[in-house]
């Protein structure tokens, strides 16, 4: 249960990493708010690996490289999931806030992420 709450935690801190970057992004850039969220999650991605490394699950016992790998291909899939409902909510709901559909998308994701994060890159 620990371990669920720690992740909780870094998942929030990487929620609002994903967040204050799309917030900037949108903010200065002139990107919209479809190529913005494919950054912002890159940055949170980087940010919660090396969350969930050092304080919910520890590093694995593989090189930091391959870890690093693991991490990343199991955070690709999660997401692009994100990403999808993140789309879908946008699209079905045009007058909603890009900020609101990430809320509503990386809750869809969290249970996902937890379950390929403990069982693919750090044997929990």
């Amino acid at each position: 249960m620990q371990r669920l709450v720690r992740f909780a935690f870094a998942g929030g801190i990487g929620f609002v990493t994903d967040a204050a970057a799309l917030w900037l992004l949108l903010a200065i850039t002139p990107l919209g708010p479809f190529s913005a969220r494919v950054l912002s999650i890159g940055f949170a991605l980087c940010v919660t690996w090396q969350l969930n490394r050092h304080l919910t699950f520890s590093p694995s016992r593989r090189g930091v490289v391959q870890e690093s790998a693991r991490y990343g291909g199991v955070g690709i899939a999660t997401s692009i999931v994100n990403y999808l409902v993140y789309c879908v909510t946008l699209l079905a709901l045009p007058a909603a806030p890009p900020l609101a559909a990430l809320a509503i998308a990386s809750l869809a994701a969290m249970a996902l992420s937890f379950l390929g994060y403990s069982r693919l890159v750090f044997d929990r």
